[in-house]
């Protein structure tokens, strides 16, 4: 069958019973033993709550199903599915190397929590090449953080060059696959070691859940997720896990609309004279379009523009008259959301002497929901007067 009859189908792997077309949402923490003896069995699951019931374990399914995983593990927000390999895989003493495209919030970590543990994170400029990243790899290095594309800035990096050379000096490869979603880009199947998804976005679909995963395809990395998970306690309750398998029976219809509604949008932003660059990795004009279309199937609702315009003070003004985009972060659910960008891109850290492009005009990404494209165009262009005052 398809992917998309796997994660749609009511019917397919479960019992043929009358029954509730959605797994139930099965809350609860104690669970009761059939004897005495198995109380103590670790074999046996689940023992408690904590372990996750039918809810969370038809979403683990499902996810691995989708990323095409032997092993799904869901965590209490992306941010926890990302933070928790680099603690679960390094000790004092190593070394990570990471794309400077990282999404800001790991970087924080970064910088102030993991030093703190001895642990160094060296950051690399995501347009080099695959030999390039593992020329600055050292004896210390243990991991490569992976985005492609990068947050904000959209850089494209060779993900499965990347890994198919850390994998051959013992180096695991850590992929932010959210852009992605499993569906545009499957990181596991180009040689990455672990993939992570903020569910929270387009899997959930509906900006009402916070959720992450982390699939592998090695058993072995898997039992080190595992047992992390339960030593931090890094829980998903059963009701989130509804949602986000609420979500994944529509995720290909819904990231296909939002895709093809960004691309028709940057298109026709490309040819206003208020632009400066437009900034999507499915335009030709991208750098790394050609690593792109190589890669992912296809582009997603996300993209930036750099306008001709004052800094951060013309892009809030812009903002500010838009009426059918909110002004949120996030992305990934029904509706369509922007930003201005500067205060993230613009406090990157600095690698080399060479320009930063971002640093000029007037920064703002947007995000394409499930609205018709010609009524957001016309949204977007009653807002430009900002830009040609």
């Amino acid at each position: 069958m398809k992917e998309t009859t796997r994660l749609t189908s009511a019917t397919y792997g479960r019992a043929n019973s009358r029954r509730a077309v959605n797994t139930p949402v099965e809350r609860g923490s104690t669970v009761l033993m059939e004897s005495a003896e198995v109380l103590y069995n670790d074999d046996i699951k689940p023992t408690y709550g904590t372990d996750g019931l039918s809810t969370q374990t038809e979403l683990c399914r499902l996810i691995a199903d989708l990323e095409g995983a032997s092993e799904a593990y869901i965590l209490p927000s992306g941010l926890a599915a990302l933070t928790l390999p680099i603690f679960a895989f390094l000790a004092a003493g190593d070394e990570i190397l990471v794309a400077n495209a990282a999404y800001r919030p790991v970087r924080r970590f970064l910088d102030t929590q993991l030093k703190r543990y001895g642990v160094t994170a060296r950051y690399y400029d995501p347009a080099l090449t695959a030999e390039a990243v593992l020329a600055l790899a050292t004896p210390a290095t243990k991991m490569i953080y992976v985005e492609s594309p990068g947050s904000l800035t959209f850089d494209i990096q060779d993900i499965p060059g990347i890994a198919r050379l850390a994998r051959e000096r013992g180096i695991l490869t850590l992929c932010d696959n959210t852009y992605g979603a499993g569906v545009l880009f499957k990181p596991l199947q180009h040689g990455v070691d672990l993939s992570m998804q903020a569910l929270t976005k387009y899997v959930g679909g509906h900006s009402d859940v916070l959720i992450g995963s982390l699939s592998v395809s090695d058993p072995k990395l898997g039992k080190v997720i595992y047992d992390t998970i339960k030593a931090w306690g890094f829980f998903t309750s059963a009701d989130e896990s509804y949602l986000a398998s609420r979500g994944i029976r529509s995720l290909h219809l819904r990231i296909k609309q939002s895709g093809d509604s960004a691309l028709k949008i940057a298109k026709w932003l490309e040819g206003r004279p208020e632009v400066l660059r437009v900034v999507h990795p499915g335009l030709a004009s991208h750098p790394g379009h050609d690593i792109f279309a190589r890669d992912f199937t296809a582009a997603n609702g996300l993209f930036m523009v750099l306008f001709k315009g004052n800094g951060e003070a013309d892009s809030q003004a812009f903002l500010n008259r838009l009426k059918l985009f909110g002004l949120g972060f996030s992305w990934g659910g029904y509706e369509s959301l922007a930003t201005n960008c500067e205060p993230q891109i613009r406090t990157r850290t600095r690698i080399g002497d060479a320009p930063d492009p971002y640093r000029e005009g007037s920064a703002v990404r947007f995000y394409v929901g499930l609205e018709d494209a010609d009524d957001l165009i016309a949204d977007i262009e009653q807002a430009l007067s900002v830009f040609s005052a």
